[in-house]
């Protein structure tokens, strides 16, 4: 190891204590710190996240990638380490324009936005969130014109979330979901009414169920798909996400309601499989930027997989039925094929988290077409919740009632995660792909669930996609996994061959 390749990763070490501390800081906001006691752990996250930064566009940071950079000193990288220096000099150069004192702020705005977005939520008053909102707005305006001058503003944000994408492709392949998913939500919505269920709800569903007993079944799901206890805990918030400080130290979080266990039970699956991804990167990539993984279209395809492709297929249950029966047993009186059903009941709801996956891909397509309006046409904030309420009525034909099941709904705009909310169906469409390609190199998914040999799709999972991290842009991992280029028939292929046997319908 050359003198200057090992200062440099005592550098990049230092700079992970300053990330480490945010990290911190992060979840205790999320999970357990009181209302008053947030205001000071804003001080100190903005603090420790600008020195971070300080540190990350110092002239010192900038002559050591200079000089790992040269030829000379390049072509005795590791593949890993040529990785890493020259995604870290793109980084730099890129974070270097950003005026320390602006990046200062727009940290601190983001936690008190995040703070501010859950007193909005919980009194229903979106006027609440406004100002938080409309500064986030002008604040990632002026953060990606430094950033990406050259590139048109939303561009910029979706690569900054799913590298190598841009909202003409986003467009293409939303459109063709639009196109084939409507008039088969409206064939499937009609022979509900035709059976006289409509929207009705299972009122066995709706009882009230211990938040302790679902705890119980988070922790047997997460085990049984593979998240590790040993490199992995859990925690409450008011919206569920995962973090992790290495690929030993993952966090997954839950929200436990009352009267509605398929939530948490559908969360725990979907955040498990974010913390699976997380556990199972090359740990040699830990704390560097190769660590982790930064696309988050990619990231959502691993979530979405274990909720959706496996948890709702009837065989992912088979094994273990009666195990969640013992633990919640109210569902002793509901037989599996019922229960099979509701997780697969289409219809048209308010609540993206708990939607159903075929109508999902409108709630994205929702927000994609609300961030458009956001950053592209300028709609005033203000105008922001009739906007999303005709969305709403025009997708899903309902219209929410209150700015909580409305536009409040999601935490994702108050900390400036413009550009996020596509990655959710980009994950789905993914989906699609990498289960053409398990089908054809693990055999019958089906046979494998109902055998109870879950953990040989997590390690299928893992060898193909995990153990890469971010050394792998979304393209190239679809390439590589699946032999083509994106496409959204694969999912939409699924989705009627799946929901057409559900119905009996064939379209």
């Amino acid at each position: 190891m050359s003198k200057l390749l090992e200062e440099f990763k005592e550098y990049l070490n230092r700079m992970k204590q300053y990330d480490h501390v945010c990290t911190l800081l992060y979840w205790d906001m999320k999970t357990a710190a009181p209302k008053l006691g947030q205001a000071a752990h804003v001080e100190a996250m903005t603090h420790f996240s600008s020195e971070n930064f300080a540190l990350a566009t110092s002239e010192k940071m900038g002559e050591m990638l200079d000089g790992l950079s040269a030829q000379e000193e390049f072509e005795q990288l590791s593949d890993t380490w040529k990785f890493i220096v020259k995604n870290m000099k793109k980084d730099f150069d890129r974070d270097r324009r950003i005026p320390p004192e602006l990046y200062k702020t727009f940290v601190q705005a983001q936690a008190e936005s995040g703070n501010a977005w859950e007193e909005a939520k919980e009194a229903s008053d979106f006027s609440l969130f406004a100002p938080h909102l409309q500064k986030m707005i002008d604040l990632t305006r002026e953060m990606t014109s430094y950033t990406d001058p050259d590139k048109e503003i939303y561009d910029a944000l979706l690569d900054q979330y799913e590298e190598g994408m841009d909202s003409a492709t986003i467009d293409r392949l939303f459109e063709e979901l639009k196109k084939e998913l409507i008039p088969f939500v409206k064939a499937i919505l009609a022979r509900e009414r035709s059976e006289n269920r409509g929207q009705s709800e299972n009122k066995a569903f709706s009882r009230y169920f211990d938040p302790d007993a679902q705890r119980k079944v988070q922790d047997m799901l997460l085990s049984y798909i593979g998240f590790r206890r040993d490199a992995g805990s859990v925690g409450e918030t008011e919206h569920p996400f995962t973090l992790n400080f290495s690929s030993r130290d993952v966090r997954v979080t839950n929200h436990y309601y009352e009267h509605d266990p398929l939530s948490a039970i559908f969360s725990a699956i979907h955040e498990g499989g974010h913390g699976i991804f997380e556990q199972n990167v090359n740990p040699e990539y830990d704390n560097t930027r190769a660590g982790s993984c930064r696309y988050m279209g990619l990231h959502e395809s691993q979530s979405r997989f274990y909720e959706n492709i496996l948890g709702r297929n009837k065989n992912f249950w088979l094994p273990i039925y009666d195990q969640l029966c013992s633990l919640l047993p109210q569902f002793k009186e509901i037989p599996l094929e019922d229960f099979y059903r509701e997780i697969n009941h289409v219809k048209n709801s308010l609540i993206r988290v708990n939607a159903d996956e075929v109508t999902y891909c409108f709630h994205i397509i929702l927000r994609y077409e609300m961030e458009k309006a956001i950053l592209r046409d300028h709609v005033p904030v203000m105008e922001l919740p009739a906007l999303w309420n005709q969305k709403m009525e025009e997708y899903l034909q309902i219209t929410p009632a209150n700015d909580a099941e409305g536009i409040l709904q999601d935490m994702h705009w108050s900390d400036g995660s413009f550009g996020y909310f596509p990655s959710y169906l980009l994950g789905s469409i993914y989906d699609g792909m990498f289960l053409d390609t398990l089908r054809q190199e693990l055999g019958d998914v089906d046979a494998l669930l109902k055998e109870g040999r879950i953990r040989e799709i997590t390690q299928w999972l893992n060898q193909k996609i995990h153990w890469y991290g971010s050394t792998r842009r979304p393209g190239e991992v679809i390439s590589a996994v699946c032999g083509r280029e994106i496409s959204a028939e694969p999912l939409i292929r699924y989705f009627k061959e799946k929901y057409g046997e559900i119905y009996g319908i064939s379209f």
